[in-house]
């Protein structure tokens, strides 16, 4: 008996320690760490495993330096950021000077990048190169030019030398004759290209020239060049690199814990994305706690050191800033900002606001702050030098530094909480109006912003850890550990590709950025994938992602087509419509849908009585022209244009029995009836049409084809009960029979996907086994991802490279099973 018990003893410590590594295994390896997300502008990033292994990034991967180092003893340890490189200017580009090159758009003789050839019958023109008239010098427009600029050297000994390169497209660049790059596609910001040292010793102090060969392939075109070396670090003391031994990520917190040697340290990025409080959600301040203890039962003594680099207030690092110091509400307060302040000047996809102001704070008890260049910052926290005093300084890269004295820490953990914030002034212009944020609306000031964030830490971090334990157990219960990873891993990106404004007219405006795909601003059909995770949570966001598209189409005088418009312009200026071509039935059923489910949320539909009859005109239209969609666009063309789209097809029919539920709810039941009839006959009509033996097509009539009919998932959460149930379970069957290592293809056209669409078709399956079949590659591409960048919706599944795409909302998209889940 003693024996078998020993046995079924050992069994059970067996299973437990199985498991317990088996968890250890799944841990999910994030392809990015958010650490300050707040909207498109203020989103800062981690692009690696380790918080120390390279520099913080925004979202465009732009750098956006936070570096925090501690000092315990006589030792320092770097637990946050890398030192990012800062260039000196040896021949300057367009952004930094006006210049002129020769040129040429016919092909030139044998040896044109040589020194010695004569370039003297080529055009001369101002950089930069490009077919925008808004921002070329000179205008190019044909397929090739080729770009010849000599220069002098006042010094000719360089350590290192890099090309400082814009282009689009395809490029070849020579450096005294000698190739130095080479490389095919495009890239809208500067690049700098280490150059190598053979070349750099071949340089002269006369004469040199830099000779650019472009090609223009397809779309916009652009070319402009220089040469920068790397500017010295003044720092003389060895700073390891502390190890890190964990990281948590949590909805509102990343967690990481390191070890420096006798000290273990936790740094807790705290952004509060909390949904049913817009005064803290909106408020545009971030937390960072710095946690320190000793593991050796020993007394030491620990200071620590936080930069935060100006070039978060800046487009590009070339621009000039002005930061201050100044001691306000028992804070030690820096602020940064460029001199010029172009407030909503800019719009575009890759962009980094430079107007405004970054701060950072920190206890005024504990700590001290000073602003210095880039290459000095660590100076004062390093070597004896003198913190330098100056309450405002001018120049470029500046760095705001705080150093605070933790004092001996022993066994007792030791905390000190710094903030991060960003005042845009103005937001958004928003059809000629300027619209501040939120937070502003009953007049407070950023100073008592952050005074009132410091006030309320305790409380807030209480709140959210109380929220970020239960969002986790919701996900958990509804689709299993490796959805809930997945949910987490959306939650502040898909809040943090917003911003939040009130209009003019008093209505809420949760106003998206489609990032990394044309950057425009309200995109209906990024609001539709992404509406899950706000129609759970505060479905009055999810009216103010609707607000602005009703206002255009009802008030505006800008838009009278029988159909909503794609997008009201390019963040973030929303002055009207740009987008190329419309998405007549894309649009028009995902505003009529997301409209039924405020409804369903709310149990009333007054949202929809306010706007009925926009609703009427869209549903009228889709009536007529949404169930055999002619060759219109639609959000997953990808491949090309498609007529005859049977999950638009879907949709339209969605939006039909939608705006029937609505009707029915307002007490409109003559209308109710004849359009769920209408959506009832199409649905059988559609059953009839798109069959192709075990499945579906892509498209009517086009056998052998097939696509994820993910718009089906509607069907059951709004209670429509409009298709067959037949359908979705011939669907699902196949589906698993189609799927790669990586996921399941959007269609058959192609091997790559959408990971929204996937989750939203996991969510049609009526068991869990098909469920978790269907996420579970999901998980395993957002693990195993090359591509360290906010989570990319659009990847190959073959191999779980990002297509294109990165830190988009419609990742709240992910939310879809919760909200089936828990449908009211």
């Amino acid at each position: 008996m003693r024996l078998s018990k020993h046995i079924k003893t050992l069994s059970i410590l067996l299973l437990i320690i199985g498991t317990t590594t088996l968890y250890a295994q799944e841990k999910l390896r994030a392809p990015a760490y958010p650490l300050v997300t707040h909207n498109p502008n203020f989103s800062i990033w981690s692009m690696d495993s380790e918080l120390n292994g390279s520099a913080t990034q925004h979202w465009t991967e732009q750098d956006h330096s936070l570096l925090g180092i501690l000092k315990v003893d006589n030792e320092y340890y770097r637990f946050l950021g890398a030192e990012t490189k800062i260039y000196e200017t040896i021949l300057a580009a367009s952004d930094e000077i006006d210049y002129q090159a020769d040129y040429t758009e016919s092909k030139p003789d044998f040896g044109w990048e040589k020194i010695n050839y004569n370039s003297s019958h080529w055009k001369k023109g101002a950089a930069p190169f490009s077919n925008e008239t808004s921002d070329a010098k000179t205008i190019w427009k044909s397929n090739n030019l080729w770009y010849r600029r000599v220069f002098d050297l006042d010094n000719k000994n360089l350590k290192n030398l890099y090309l400082k390169l814009r282009h689009d497209d395809n490029v070849v660049v020579y450096l005294n004759g000698n190739k130095i790059y080479e490389t095919e596609g495009w890239l809208h910001r500067y690049k700098y290209i280490p150059i190598n040292q053979n070349i750099i010793k071949k340089l002269k102090s006369k004469d040199n020239v830099l000779a650019i060969h472009v090609k223009n392939t397809a779309g916009g075109q652009w070319l402009d060049a220089g040469l920068v070396t790397e500017a010295p670090s003044m720092q003389n003391v060895e700073i390891k690199k502390a190890k890190q031994t964990n990281v948590v990520l949590n909805a509102n917190q990343t967690i990481y814990r390191f070890d420096c040697d006798n000290v273990t340290l936790t740094a807790t990025f705290t952004s509060p994305l909390l949904l049913d409080d817009l005064d803290v959600m909106s408020r545009p301040i971030s937390y960072l706690s710095v946690k320190v203890k000793s593991k050796d039962n020993k007394a030491h003594q620990t200071k620590l050191y936080i930069g935060a680099s100006s070039n978060m207030a800046v487009y590009t690092p070339q621009q000039e800033v002005v930061a201050t110091k100044y001691t306000q509400s028992n804070l030690n307060i820096l602020k940064a900002g460029t001199v010029e302040q172009p407030v909503l000047q800019k719009k575009s996809d890759d962009m980094r606001v430079d107007w405004g102001y970054v701060y950072l704070s920190a206890p005024a008890t504990t700590s001290k702050h000073y602003i210095s260049a880039a290459n000095t910052a660590l100076l004062p926290f390093v070597s004896n030098d003198k913190i330098n005093t100056k309450t405002e300084i001018t120049g470029k890269n500046l760095v705001l530094n705080t150093i605070t004295d933790l004092g001996s820490v022993s066994t007792k953990e030791t905390e000190t909480v710094l903030m991060l914030g960003y005042d845009e002034v103005y937001t958004i212009n928003y059809f000629g109006s300027k619209l501040k944020p939120w937070f502003k609306k009953q007049g407070i000031s950023m100073d008592g912003a952050l005074a009132t964030a410091a006030d309320d830490y305790k409380s807030i971090i209480k709140r959210v850890e109380t929220f970020d334990k239960k969002i986790y157990e919701d996900c958990l219960n509804a689709g299993g550990k490796k959805y809930a990873d997945l949910c987490i891993l959306a939650y502040r990106q898909a809040i943090a590709a917003h911003t939040l404004v009130e209009s003019p007219e008093g209505e809420i405006l949760f106003l998206s950025k489609e990032n990394n795909s044309g950057g425009f601003i309200n995109t209906v059909d990024v609001t539709y994938p992404s509406a899950p995770l706000f129609l759970i949570y505060n479905p009055d966001l999810l009216k103010g992602m609707l607000n602005g598209i009703f206002y255009y189409s009802e008030k505006s005088g800008k838009w009278s087509k029988p159909y909503p418009t794609h997008d009201l312009g390019v963040y973030p200026i929303a002055t009207g419509h740009i987008y190329g071509e419309d998405m007549p039935v894309e649009e028009a059923g995902n505003m009529i849908i997301l409209t039924a489910a405020i409804a369903q949320q709310e149990g009333h539909a007054e949202y929809a009585k306010k706007h009925w009859e926009t609703l009427t005109t869209w549903a009228n239209y889709l009536t007529k022209e949404g169930f055999d969609p002619g060759n219109q666009l639609c959000t997953d063309d990808f491949a090309g244009h498609l007529a005859r789209n049977a999950n638009l097809s879907v949709k339209a029919i969605m939006g039909i029995a939608s705006y029937g539920k609505l009707a029915g709810m307002l007490g409109k039941k003559q209308v109710e009836k004849n359009y769920i009839a209408i959506a009832k006959k199409l649905a059988k009509d559609w059953k009839k049409i798109d069959a192709d033996g075990n499945h579906y097509s892509l498209a009517f009539e086009a056998k052998g084809t097939w696509s994820q009919k993910y718009n089906l998932v509607w069907d059951d959460i709004l209670d429509l009960n409009i298709f067959s149930k037949d359908i979705i379970k011939k669907e699902i069957k196949y589906y698993l029979t189609k799927q790669n290592k990586y996921g399941l293809p959007l269609d058959s056209r192609k091997t790559y996907t959408k990971s929204d669409w996937i989750v939203w078709t996991a969510t049609l399956a009526e068991n869990e086994a098909d469920f978790k079949a269907l996420i579970n590659p999901m998980w395993k591409y957002a693990n195993e991802t090359p591509d360290r960048v906010p989570i990319s919706d659009f990847h190959e599944t073959t191999n779980a490279k990002r297509i294109n795409f990165k830190g988009r909302s419609v990742v709240g998209g992910y939310f879809i099973k919760l909200l089936k889940v828990m449908k009211k």
